[in-house]
């Protein structure tokens, strides 16, 4: 069952409070520190602090050199994924016939909002550090432009098709619309998700989703680079 401090605490805003804390894990941070990192106000840091440290995740220092660090990273990487959606997400799906339609599809988005318009997920964006999982699906996170319309204009101009059931590209509004953005990496190329925001993503997702997310967590720490 979800608390009321684990709702509050893996919720959009907070969350960019998280990713800063488990990019640094070992670093004491200040509350108007964490705020000015994240862009959000000191209030919502300092009620973030309070579940993490309810919650058990978190250490903190109060005082005039007070500060917050992680204790159990694990801990929390484990709750957040238990109660993260993917399905929250809306998504328009279409179909193109074309086997190399993403290359395409980037430069199409690009035109329509620029260099950080898209971030592929799920086995799209995992499969371009671990080539683990055969899947001709495309996932694609949309990042300040509308879905709708955008998949009106990728039928007209690329001559995407609209099915009854499915589709092979799956175009993503994102439901954590302040925090999907945050560590935007480029693979081979293309503009993925953050390795944090992939295993949250994969870790609930059939087909193969868990199994694929534990092993990108495991090359990526043997690379030093998760959280």
């Amino acid at each position: 069952m979800v608390t009321l401090y684990q709702k509050g605490l893996f919720a959009d805003k907070s969350t960019l409070i998280l990713r800063a804390l488990l990019q640094e894990h070992n670093k004491q941070w200040r509350t108007r520190e964490l705020a000015e990192q994240c862009g959000i106000s000191q209030g919502l840091v300092s009620r973030t602090v309070v579940y993490l440290e309810k919650l058990g995740y978190a250490q903190t220092q109060k005082g005039r050199n007070g500060y917050i660090r992680l204790v159990n990273v694990a801990g929390l990487l484990k709750d957040w994924v238990s109660i993260y959606d993917f399905s929250l997400n809306p998504i328009v799906s279409l179909y193109s016939p074309d086997e190399n339609i993403l290359p395409k599809l980037k430069a199409f988005l690009l035109k329509q909002g620029g260099e950080n318009c898209y971030a592929l997920t799920l086995h799209t964006g995992a499969n371009l550090m671990t080539n683990y999982v055969r899947d001709p699906n495309l996932y694609v996170y949309l990042l300040g432009i509308q879905l709708q319309p955008i998949a009106k204009e990728l039928q007209i101009q690329l001559g995407f098709k609209k099915l009854v059931h499915g589709g092979n590209v799956h175009l993503i509004q994102p439901y954590y619309k302040n925090s999907i953005p945050v560590d935007l990496q480029k693979v081979r190329g293309f503009k993925v998700v953050s390795n944090l925001q992939l295993y949250l993503d994969l870790y609930h997702f059939a087909p193969r989703g868990i199994e694929h997310a534990e092993h990108l967590k495991k090359v990526l720490e043997e690379r030093k680079r998760f959280p």
